[in-house]
C-alpha cells in the first residue's frame, strides 16, 4: 500500500521499475567526462533543423523514441507522457509529443522538470493509472541563452558563478515490470526564496530549496545521509554545491561523502571553460539516463537520492527586477535484485 510520510513525501508500496533510460546529448557534452556514457552524441547544434527551438525538439523526440525502443514497447503502448523544457509555454516538448500521438502532461519545474517528471510518472504507476509512463525532459544552450539572456552574437562575458546550459535529452519509461532500478519514494519540493536576484548565479539561488527537500526527505523517511549511496542534486555547480554544504551543516547534515552534482559532472571546466558547471532541463536527465541509471541497474549503488533543482524564473520576472524562487524535487531509487 501506498503511504504518505510526513508532509511531502510517499513511499510506494510497490516499486515502480524504471524499464529504460535513453539520453542524447549535444557535441560539448560529449567531449565533456560523460561522452562515453551517451546513448546519441549529436554534433550538429541545429541537428539538421532551421532553428535552435526545432533542434531541441528533435533532440528531445529522438532521447523518447531510444527510451521506447530499449523499454521493448511501442509509442501507444504508453499510457501518458510527463514532460517539459525551459521555453516558454513547453514549446520544445509541445513539437516533439505532437509526433508521438500519446497523453501528455506538460510541466514546468526549470532545471528540476526531470524530478518532477519522474514524480509524477511513478505516482501514475503506482496508482495504477498507467503501465507504462515516461518522464521526459531537454534543453539547449542557445535556444536557452536566447529565451533568457542574450542572443548568441552579442558574444556577453559570462561570470565565474554562471553555468552553461545543456544540450541534450533524457528520457525514462517507468512500469511495474520488473527491472533492476526502480522508484520507492518521492518527496516533493516546496518553494524556497531567500530573495536572490542573480540570474547568472543559479546554484546561490537553488542552493537552499535542494537543502529545504533534503533535510524533509531525510526527516519524513527516517533516515541519515549515509543510508543513501549518493545524493545527486541536478546543477547547482561548484558554487551552490559549497551553499548547500553550509546550509546542510546548520541542520546537523553533513552530505560531503555522499554528494554529487549532475551539473559538476557533465562538463569538465578546466578545459570547456562552462565555468560554475552545466544547467538546464537536459542536465540531470542525461547524467540520470546515461550516468546514474546504469550505476544503479549493476548494483554499484542500491540506493540514491536524486534531487534535480531548479530556478523559477522568466524573462519577465528578470527584467522586472524579481527574486529568483528554487525548488528541488527529490525521487529515491533503490536497486532490485531479480527475482522468479
Amino acid at each position: 500500500m501506498n503511504e504518505r510520510m510526513g508532509h511531502q513525501s510517499i513511499r510506494f508500496g510497490e516499486p515502480v521499475y524504471i524499464r529504460s533510460g535513453a539520453s542524447v546529448a549535444g557535441k560539448k557534452e560529449g567531449e565533456g567526462p560523460l561522452g562515453p556514457c551517451f546513448d546519441e552524441i549529436e554534433k550538429d547544434p541545429l541537428a539538421g533543423e532551421k532553428t535552435w527551438e526545432q533542434a531541441e525538439s528533435a533532440l528531445q523526440h529522438r532521447a523518447a523514441l531510444r527510451a521506447l525502443d530499449k523499454a521493448g514497447i511501442k509509442n501507444t503502448d504508453l499510457r501518458m507522457i510527463f514532460a517539459g523544457d525551459l521555453l516558454a509555454q513547453c514549446t520544445a516538448s509541445a513539437y516533439n509529443l505532437a509526433q508521438l500521438d500519446v497523453p501528455v502532461y506538460g510541466l514546468f519545474g526549470a532545471c528540476s522538470t526531470m524530478g518532477e517528471a519522474l514524480s509524477l510518472a511513478s505516482m501514475a504507476v503506482a496508482g495504477d493509472f498507467a503501465e507504462y509512463a515516461m518522464a521526459l525532459t531537454s534543453s539547449h544552450f542557445a535556444s536557452a541563452e536566447k529565451e533568457f539572456r542574450f542572443p548568441l552574437a552579442y558574444g556577453n562575458q559570462r561570470p565565474l558563478s554562471a553555468t552553461w546550459t545543456v544540450t541534450g535529452s533524457g528520457a525514462c519509461v517507468l512500469s511495474k515490470v520488473k527491472s533492476r532500478a526502480a522508484v520507492t519514494g518521492v518527496t516533493t519540493g516546496k518553494i524556497v526564496d531567500f530573495g536572490l536576484k542573480d540570474s547568472m548565479n543559479m546554484g546561490a539561488c537553488m542552493a537552499p530549496a535542494a537543502c529545504d527537500t533534503i533535510c524533509t526527505n531525510l526527516q519524513d523517511f527516517g533516515r541519515q545521509p549515509e543510508e543513501y549511496d549518493r545524493i545527486i542534486t541536478g546543477d547547482l555547480g561548484s558554487v551552490g554545491q559549497q551553499i548547500l554544504f553550509d546550509l546542510l551543516e546548520k541542520q546537523g547534515y553533513d552530505i560531503k561523502r555522499q554528494h554529487l552534482d549532475c551539473g559538476m559532472l557533465i562538463f569538465d571546466d578546466a578545459v570547456q571553460d562552462t565555468h560554475a558547471g552545466g544547467s538546464g532541463c537536459g542536465c540531470s536527465a542525461v547524467v540520470f539516463a546515461s550516468y546514474i541509471l546504469p550505476r544503479i541497474i549493476s548494483g554499484e549503488w542500491k540506493r540514491i537520492l536524486f534531487v534535480p533543482t531548479g530556478a523559477l524564473m522568466s524573462k519577465v520576472s528578470f527584467a522586472e527586477g524579481q527574486t529568483v524562487p528554487g525548488i528541488a524535487q527529490a525521487v529515491v531509487v533503490e536497486h532490485m535484485e531479480e527475482k522468479d
